[in-house]
């Protein structure tokens, strides 16, 4: 089972629903694969009888073996999944992945720059908007401060 072609014969079913998508081209299976929207545990198939799981296609690119904070592992999986647990805060810099092909282990921060770069950026708008949100509660609070202070004033004149 290979993607010779791009037709729409493609099926995905998903374990932890059990919901089947398809018919699809390769190229949309391969697209949902990369934005980590099929798990380890979901599976495909060609011809509507012999389903396999997911990371069995090597097209799919579902290469690495990812080492969460807690111990856990998660995969084979793609980069695209390896981006979304790095802007999750689930993996770190110091994770360890290692490539199922080729049995290489590497901490994340030894990935090329640009592998992670959505996930960086992502990383580094949270922490802007946190800083925001931050900069508007201490001016949300002087306000606060300054109606109350403006209230008692008003209450002694009365």
């Amino acid at each position: 089972m290979s993607p010779d072609d791009d037709s729409p014969k493609w099926f995905l079913w998903k374990q932890q629903t059990e919901d089947v998508f398809g018919p699809m081209p390769f190229s949309q299976l391969l697209q949902w694969a990369v934005d980590a929207w099929i798990s380890p545990m979901d599976k495909v198939c060609s011809d509507g009888q012999n389903w396999v799981k997911a990371p069995m296609i090597p097209d799919l690119n579902m290469d690495f073996l990812v080492e969460a904070d807690d111990g856990t592992f998660y995969g084979p999986t793609t980069i695209g999944a390896i981006r979304e647990f790095y802007a999750n805060g689930e993996i770190q810099l110091e994770s360890i992945i290692t490539n199922c092909k080729t049995r290489e282990c590497k901490q994340l921060k030894d990935f090329p720059r640009q592998t992670l770069h959505v996930a960086e950026s992502l990383q580094e708008r949270v922490r802007e908007l946190g800083e925001i949100i931050l900069q508007e509660r201490r001016l949300r609070q002087i306000a606060e401060h300054r109606v109350a202070e403006l209230e008692r004033a008003l209450a002694e004149k009365a």
